[in-house]
């Protein structure tokens, strides 16, 4: 089942400071796709979520359709903090965006796209902190963790910007450079000119379920010279696509009774291995995606047995690295 284009990022975060000006760049967020022919169109819906019980129009925030660049529309002013702040008196008000995804351009005011990312934003009651006063982790990273998921089987693809698009257009008298560090043969690749990520082939969960990177920045300001290195994280999806396996490569099981047995007591054992799904959520999927049957056309012998099922999570080492599965006990 084709699920369609997809975020690799559950929420992005952000701040946007007072008096920034229109046309300010804030945020790249990028899609990956199920299928090759698949063109990404971003959306932003007009409402501003600033607490569960409120919602305001977005007068200051846009994202352009084929790129997913997301800047501002227009500056925001203190006024426009205050009634966005719900009158708290803080320094800082966080309100949130959905950006929609979609294959095809989008209709006005479509926003019941079942794909959709959260974008959390900062709106702090002073205006831009100068380059200069900024640390190396400022300029180089936001507050948010680096850490993607990618679907098993699907299109390679660009996934993440390293550069800030913020920083890049405020701090240009800095020199801002990029590296991604990564063991030999990860499928991934960095590129200097646009600071993109892409995964460079289709993943395979039951080969490598997470990947462990670093992102190296440096920044260069004069003869001076700060470096900065953050944990780069990829989580890879499961798809259903791999056939359950049987230890010894038998898929029935004898049972030899003799008289005067206790009830409870176990007669035979099948063992069937799942190296696609865990049993940890959603639980009750793992119980019944098989069942153990007893095949007999003697009703008694239909009362007076049965077949329990139990189930926990294993661990598979295919090329060193661990990945998660399920063995099911019957």
């Amino acid at each position: 089942v084709a699920l369609g284009l997809y975020f690799p990022r559950r929420e992005y975060l952000e701040n946007v400071y007072i008096d920034e000006p229109a046309g300010m760049p804030l945020l790249r967020i990028h899609a990956l796709k199920d299928s090759p022919e698949e063109v990404a169109h971003f959306h932003l819906c007009q409402n501003l979520i600033i607490s569960r019980a409120r919602s305001h129009e977005n007068n200051w925030f846009q994202i352009k359709e084929k790129t997913g660049l997301l800047y501002l529309s227009r500056s925001l002013d203190r006024e426009d903090f205050n009634m966005l702040s719900v009158g708290n008196w803080m320094p800082l008000s966080r309100v949130m965006l959905h950006v929609f995804l979609s294959s095809h351009p989008f209709q006005e005011k479509e926003c019941d796209s079942a794909t959709r990312t959260a974008v959390f934003l900062s709106l702090i009651n002073a205006t831009a902190p100068a380059c200069s006063s900024l640390t190396a982790r400022q300029l180089c990273f936001t507050e948010m963790d680096l850490s993607f998921h990618i679907k098993e089987n699907k299109p390679p693809g660009t996934f993440h910007q390293l550069q800030l698009p913020s920083v890049h257009h405020l701090c240009q008298n800095l020199s801002i450079s990029y590296e991604l560090l990564a063991a030999e043969g990860f499928p991934f690749r960095y590129n200097e000119l646009t600071t993109s990520v892409q995964v460079t082939r289709r993943l395979d969960r039951e080969e490598r379920e997470r990947y462990e990177l670093i992102a190296k920045c440096t920044v260069r300001e004069g003869l001076r010279e700060m470096q900065v290195e953050v944990p780069f994280l990829v989580n890879v999806l499961d798809e259903d696509d791999s056939p359950p396996f049987l230890p010894n490569g038998t898929d029935t099981a004898d049972a030899v009774v003799e008289f005067s047995r206790k009830e409870g007591t176990v007669l035979s054992t099948l063992t069937v291995y799942d190296a696609d799904t865990t049993p940890i959520y959603p639980f009750e999927s793992s119980r019944r995606k098989y069942t153990g049957t007893i095949i007999t056309d003697d009703p008694w012998i239909s009362e007076t047995f049965r077949v329990e099922h139990i189930f926990d999570e294993i661990h598979f080492s295919p090329n060193g690295s661990q990945v998660r599965g399920t063995r099911h006990e019957y």
